[in-house]
């Protein structure tokens, strides 16, 4: 009989947590390990391939377990990871996991090295992640490339769809009038702009720190014939200035850092005109963990997620009343399930792209998207959508009703 080592003894400690579902170990020497309720859903079988995975997971936790994973030192049989995740997210194994964490000083060098309270920072934070190439974003998203949460309809709604719906959303939140100044700080590849421009006839100015979105964005809004009302420049939040009717930001508050809670809210103060109304976007957290340190070190370095309470303290510091809330949270478990679909799809295509993407590439990203799916189908993941104002007058001149429908944008 083969003996099991100290390391794998402690991992299926772990596992025997494990009592909604059922998990199946099999080993690097093919022995099977049985825990939860036989049966019961999820069914999954985790396949250690290499004993180091073993005590890689027990001394780094997560970054272990993603690290590892990273290496091909394990899979899910199905390549279901979603589900994977979620099983320990539900049986709270992460949560006993984190509580054996032994890599806080690493994790903190880590944090000194991201932070985003310096400008350089944020702009190097930006560029690993967003700059892997327009091309590469475009084999996995949908035409108008947006990056950040959809909005779903109906469980048959394409990704197009989900995305034209959340932007319709917004624009109905915001009361988008003919001829009105909006600034999108995080504009990403200028989804949000270009709509608002094209169905409800503003004019606005999109700002990122990415000159692979800026370039492509500019390039589309000339090909689209909007020269004349959208521009968008490279630039940090902080250096920005005008005076706008309205304000977005969606998903880009996430890279701001809890030190630069209050700066950017006092910068979102600053540029709204009096009365003005803004919508911002974010990822958050009910839990207390607000970065996970594999996320930190190879997908959004310096990210921080906040909590509702935080960003609602901070507003109202600032002059900026919230009108109205909403959560978002299973609307981006799908849109993340079609984004890992679409990039595993086009695995080739990609790789063809460049020699960087190569299957430790893969790898990490198949383990970001499915992971993320996890978090907000299972976790503490949140996405917040908060509709606010300046001063301490609602002055809508519509009902705060948002309700839309397929026909009713077939129709605009």
């Amino acid at each position: 009989m083969i003996k099991t080592s100290s390391a794998e003894k402690c991992l299926y400690q772990l596992f025997r947590l494990i009592e909604d579902g059922h998990l199946t170990v099999i080993n690097p020497h093919g022995e099977e390990f049985s825990f939860g309720k036989k049966g019961s859903l999820p069914n999954l079988h985790l396949i250690i391939r290499n004993h180091e995975a073993y005590n890689q997971i027990l001394a780094l936790a997560t970054l272990g377990l993603c690290e590892s994973y990273m290496k091909g030192w394990w899979d899910e049989k199905n390549d279901n990871l979603t589900d994977l995740i979620g099983l320990l997210f539900k049986n709270k194994v992460y949560k006993k996991a984190r509580g054996n964490l032994s890599l806080t000083l690493n994790v903190v060098f880590q944090r000194l090295c991201t932070l985003p309270i310096f400008i350089q920072n944020s702009k190097k934070n930006v560029h690993h992640h967003y700059d892997l190439g327009n091309d590469f974003y475009q084999l996995f998203l949908d035409k108008s490339m947006t990056y950040s949460c959809g909005y779903m309809l109906q469980n048959t709604n394409t990704l197009e769809a989900m995305q034209t719906q959340k932007y319709e959303l917004i624009c109905r939140k915001l009361d988008l009038q003919l001829g009105e100044q909006i600034i999108d700080i995080g504009c990403g590849w200028g989804g949000m702009l270009i709509y608002a421009a094209e169905r409800y006839g503003v004019s606005g100015v999109g700002v990122t720190l990415s000159i692979e979105q800026a370039r492509f964005v500019n390039e589309r809004i000339k090909h689209l014939g909007l020269s004349d009302r959208l521009k968008v420049i490279v630039s940090d939040y902080r250096e920005i200035d005008g005076k706008y009717d309205k304000f977005v930001s969606i998903g880009m508050f996430e890279h701001v850092g809890k030190n630069n809670f209050s700066t950017f809210m006092n910068k979102m103060s600053e540029i709204l005109k009096p009365k003005g109304v803004g919508l911002l976007q974010t990822i958050g957290t009910v839990g207390n963990t607000r970065i996970d340190p594999w996320v930190d070190k190879y997908i959004f370095p310096g990210g921080y997620l906040p909590q509702l309470h935080e960003l609602i303290r901070e507003m109202t510091a600032t002059d900026l009343m919230v009108v109205h809330y909403e959560n978002l949270k299973p609307h981006y478990a799908e849109t993340l399930k079609q984004w890992a679909r679409n990039f595993n799809h086009n695995k080739h295509k990609i790789s063809s792209l460049s020699n960087k993407f190569d299957e430790q590439f893969f790898r990490m990203w198949n383990l970001y998207l499915q992971s993320f799916e996890a978090g907000f189908r299972y976790g503490n993941l949140q996405l917040f959508q908060i509709l606010f104002c300046k001063g301490n007058q609602w002055s809508f001149s519509t009902p705060l009703t948002f309700q839309i429908n397929s026909t009713d944008l077939q129709s605009k």
